[in-house]
């Protein structure tokens, strides 16, 4: 069995071994091993975009791929999310197959990811709190929303550095073509932005009444009905609150002790209070798989409150010790116990299958 999670083991071992010996920007003269980094984002991106049959919703998406080429774009564009089955029908015009679609789509969320973890001190740790959950759970498993949360993370990179709350509707907007709950999280950080706080506040309002007049009002029935009325539940949504829980309580009792900006703790202590509200909302309603999909947009509080933790230690290194031992902890609790974790074991990739699916490198069956 533990040969089958290797794959998954290298991928941590690489940014944990970067993250050791990462440097933190503060240091004078220093700067991250960049090209370590994008290296790793590649194989990333390779290993995200070319797996096989790897995820809860693989059958889904390969049933919506397939389909897709019966249709013409308008009639697939009005199918479902725009976004994706526009890249669906890209795909099937140039006669390519769904590992396409996928490394499209691993891109455009590897690309966020770095945008925002080029804004941490150690560029390399913020990847690596990602990988147990954001990157083999959601990126490996619900392509359209991972997608999604890569471009609300290059959105939230941008305002953290002071980009306008109008910038940052623009990204939701892009975003919610790829999955409509995204536009959920443009009142989160309404009142981050620099200038005058009522306008930011008029034009939150604003554009999220657009947003989810434009995206999301005619879902909502669909959405009450699915997740709601059928009481749909997600095994482990208690412990996806909690992973969020964790950074959140520890930067609202900690606040100021992280070195964010002015501009990028407001941003993140909105959405820190978001996740605090979680565990109190999954008491209250009768479906845990509506929250625990809301919950994955919070997860990029994840990187940037427990990649700066080692600022609260004594001893940064003994910081990063401590991030990395955490990291490990999630990433094996989950590959070993998680009741679903069997749909992305053992990880598979298109690049050692054969077109009947067989592999080439071995007989193993699945």
């Amino acid at each position: 069995m533990r040969h089958r999670l290797l794959p998954y083991w290298i991928l941590f071992a690489y940014f944990a071994a970067g993250a050791a010996l990462d440097p933190a920007r503060q240091v004078p003269g220093v700067q991250p091993r960049r090209t370590y980094l994008v290296i790793g984002l590649l194989l990333l991106t390779l290993m995200i975009g070319t797996r096989f049959k790897v995820g809860g919703d693989w059958r889904s998406y390969e049933f919506m791929f397939r389909f897709v080429d019966y249709m013409s774009l308008n009639r697939a564009l009005d199918y479902g999310d725009p976004g994706y089955q526009f890249i669906n029908w890209m795909v099937q015009q140039w006669n390519g197959e769904i590992w396409w679609v996928n490394l499209i789509s691993a891109a455009i969320f590897v690309w966020g990811l770095f945008r925002l973890c080029q804004n941490q001190p150690l560029p390399l740790l913020a990847v690596l709190v990602a990988v147990p959950y954001l990157i083999i759970v959601v990126a490996m498993g619900y392509t359209r929303q991972s997608i999604a949360i890569g471009i609300l993370m290059a959105g939230l990179a941008a305002l953290g550095r002071g980009g306008s709350v109008i910038r940052f509707a623009l990204y939701v907007a892009v975003a919610a073509l790829f999955h409509k709950t995204a536009v959920l999280v443009l009142p989160l950080v309404i009142f981050a932005g620099k200038r005058n706080r009522l306008l930011n506040v008029i034009a939150g309002v604003a554009m999220f009444v657009l947003f989810f007049d434009l995206f999301l009002s005619e879902s909502t029935d669909q959405f009450l009905k699915n997740y709601i009325d059928t009481r749909y539940t997600s095994q482990g949504a208690w412990i996806r609150v909690i992973l969020n829980l964790v950074p959140a309580l520890l930067l609202l009792v900690k606040r100021g002790r992280f070195g964010l900006t002015e501009q990028e703790e407001k941003v993140w202590r909105y959405i820190a209070f978001a996740a605090c509200a979680m565990p109190f909302i999954l008491m209250a309603t009768p479906s845990s798989t509506a929250v625990d999909r809301m919950a994955l947009y919070l997860m990029p509080l994840q990187i940037v409150v427990l990649s700066r933790t080692y600022l609260l230690f004594a001893k940064p290194r003994t910081g990063v010790v401590a991030v990395i031992l955490y990291a490990a902890l999630v990433q094996f609790t989950w590959l070993n116990f998680a009741s679903h974790a069997k749909l992305w074991v053992p990880y598979r990739s298109f690049m050692f299958e054969d077109s009947t699916g067989r592999r080439n490198y071995t007989n193993e069956s699945r």
